[in-house]
């Protein structure tokens, strides 16, 4: 899929705004897409690096299917499966050093985030190989990579078709996306994978995809291009809603509905970033272990609620609330409790105040009380 739109409309007021769309990965999701288009992911080159956590990507058959599909198509590959939950720098460069000994030209994420975030980080530092891991984190040099696959097992990252790489960086007690963006050349979504997930995986990881679509709406950079796709990934994601919080059983096309709208989502914040419910997650999820999916949305009621009372109720009303309160139970019933010591709220809030592309996402004011507010109205 390569899509590259310019688009230019007349404003009420008269001002004349241009629009960009940009989405160079191609995409196939379907059942058994990674067997049946094995010799799209083994062209890429001569010896792959494999990069997926210890256990998930072995259980759902992903990693099996992946292997055989280069090894029909006479392609060599390694694999590095200690990829952590939030990866941090340090992982990132003992792959990349295994890569680069085993002579890998390509680098292929299987899993959720973490390893596919890893994925791309890892090709980067393939590519520039006498480059230590502050190279991470320049900006203005030069970013190219090693081609990536990307084979999502969860649905909520988005990261099959978006350019960031969000690792953990210990120095700073908190994750940060690199400075580089890295598009993978190849997505392989297999809605299969899903059914071996647990269910709080499905439920941390829905949530996330749900996440992307409100920051992304409710954001500086919203076009409507981004808001198009938001609009109908959000009509998918209402499918499935009740299935999140048990009133439904899931059923065999929840699968397919879950992955295309983590997808979705994925396209929309590729074009717009994230804002403040991801930049306070990212100190929830470092000081008290939670999983990414959960800590993004623990903060989504408060940042609709800071939000113009008109777009919020535009987009409660696309994934079936009424009202806010209605919206912040839901929430609560999926996620569970999330403990935030008053230590930790006083930390993200400084954090988040010096963090200015989060702040210049937000399309309304923020200060250290709008902030508090947030997470009081959330977690309270």
């Amino acid at each position: 899929m390569l899509i590259w739109l310019w688009g230019i409309y007349q404003t009420k007021k008269g001002q004349v705004r241009k629009m960009f769309f940009y989405m160079p990965t191609k995409v196939y999701s379907e059942e058994q897409c990674v067997k049946r288009h094995g010799s799209e992911l083994a062209a890429l080159g001569e010896k792959a690096l494999l990069v997926t956590g210890r256990h998930s990507a072995r259980s759902n058959g992903s990693l099996k299917d992946v292997e055989e599909a280069l090894e029909s198509n006479g392609t060599g590959y390694i694999l590095f499966d200690e990829i952590e939950e939030n990866p941090s720098m340090e992982t990132i460069m003992r792959a990349r050093d295994l890569g680069i000994v085993q002579g890998a030209d390509f680098v292929v994420g299987i899993g959720g985030g973490s390893p596919m975030d890893a994925a791309k980080a890892i090709a980067l530092m393939m590519r520039h190989p006498d480059q230590d891991m502050d190279y991470l984190y320049q900006k203005g040099v030069d970013s190219s990579a090693c081609p990536v696959v990307e084979i999502p097992t969860t649905c909520g990252t988005g990261s099959e078709v978006t350019p960031y790489a969000i690792l953990t960086i210990h120095a700073k007690r908190t994750k940060s996306s690199i400075s580089h963006k890295i598009y993978p050349s190849l997505a392989l979504a297999d809605p299969g994978y899903l059914k071996f997930a647990p269910e709080s995986v499905l439920q941390s990881t829905a949530i996330d995809a749900l996440g992307h679509f409100l920051e992304s709406y409710l954001n500086s950079n919203a076009t409507d291009y981004s808001r198009m796709l938001v609009r109908g990934g959000m009509r998918i994601w209402s499918k499935f809603r009740d299935v999140l919080d048990r009133k439904r059983e899931l059923i065999e096309e929840d699968y397919q509905e879950m992955l295309n709208a983590a997808t979705l989502g994925g396209m929309a914040i590729t074009h717009t970033g994230t804002s403040l419910p991801h930049g306070l997650s990212y100190y929830v999820t470092y000081e008290e272990k939670v999983a990414h999916g959960k800590a993004v949305g623990i903060f989504l009621p408060g940042y609709l609620k800071a939000a113009d009372s008109q777009t919020s109720r535009e987009l409660l009303e696309l994934i079936g609330f009424q009202e806010i309160e209605e919206f912040r139970a839901y929430i609560g019933r999926v996620l569970g409790e999330v403990m935030m010591p008053e230590e930790l709220r006083a930390q993200a809030v400084r954090g988040l105040l010096e963090n200015a592309e989060k702040l210049k996402n937000c399309p309304f004011s923020v200060d250290e009380r709008a902030l508090r507010e947030i997470i009081e109205y959330s977690l309270d």
